[in-house]
């Protein structure tokens, strides 16, 4: 097993408007955790945290009986100074007849490795010149696109143009997982440019498979996964010279380019497969 370590501050989507955002320390933040029942399906999170924020009190966005630790809560406007961070929490609202509907939400900003951080929350409303201004820099937006209980997608298109955050990362629309009366990310980002789809995963395994030329992108995926810090797991029953279809390509592939970024010899793990 393999690990390029990057100590570099990293966000995880969990689910819906909640977030794991890791400093280059390990400190651990984690926002508007939801309770997984009812119309949330997604898994429930166990993850550990130092600081949770809350932007509004229902369920979908205040749960922390699952989380691990001791974290410190996070909630309401004003500065929140900690040991690690300082939360700024700017008031706003959940719908637009300024809270008569669904009460208030709470904005957070917050800094971390020097990347500004801004949580828009159940945001149900366009924000005022003043609001934005006391918003500030943003660096890593994270907006509310799917309507109906927030901000819909034309509403957040116009936000983000006022805001001008350098990434965007929209939360809180349905999928398969969240059975909300709310619409999907795709009319947020349909027409727009520079979109990038994550899917990345924690761990990297690659089977004991045969290698033709039509399947050397799993070895660049592999590449690129070791390149971004995550493990990789390879897994052989047999050398890769006895199942390279490519001429060689892939045991070149496997051996220097790995080696270029790991700086010494890549090892497996013998498994034995049992039929």
């Amino acid at each position: 097993i393999y690990y390029l370590k990057r100590e570099e501050m990293k966000i995880k989507w969990l689910g819906h408007a909640a977030f794991l955002i890791t400093s280059d320390e390990q400190v651990k933040i984690i926002t508007d955790p939801y309770q997984s029942s009812g119309g949330i399906k997604y898994r429930p999170i166990t993850e550990e945290a130092d600081y949770v924020t809350i932007s509004h009190q229902h369920t979908d966005h205040n749960y922390t009986d699952d989380i691990r630790g001791n974290p410190v809560i996070i909630m309401g406007s004003g500065l929140h100074q900690k040991e690690h961070f300082t939360f700024k929490g700017i008031e706003s609202f959940h719908d637009d007849k300024r809270g008569r509907l669904r009460g208030e939400n709470t904005i957070f900003c917050f800094n971390v490795d020097d990347i500004n951080i801004c949580h828009l929350g159940d945001l149900g409303h366009l924000l005022s010149q003043d609001k934005i201004e006391e918003i500030g820099k943003v660096d890593v937006l994270l907006i509310p696109v799917g309507g109906t209980y927030t901000i819909d997608a034309n509403q957040a298109t116009d936000l983000c143009k006022n805001i001008n955050p350098k990434v965007i990362i929209p939360m809180h629309f349905k999928t398969p997982k969240l059975d909300f009366p709310i619409s999907g990310v795709k009319p947020f980002i349909l027409g727009k440019e520079n979109i990038e789809e994550i899917k990345l995963c924690e761990n990297v395994i690659l089977a004991n498979i045969e290698f033709g030329y039509g399947n050397l992108s799993n070895l660049k995926a592999v590449e690129e996964a070791l390149n971004i810090g995550k493990k990789v797991i390879i897994l052989q029953e047999s050398p890769i010279t006895n199942r390279d279809y490519t001429k060689g390509e892939a045991t070149k592939r496997l051996f220097f380019h790995f080696n270029a970024f790991l700086k010494f010899k890549i090892f497996y793990i013998y498994i034995i497969l049992l039929i």
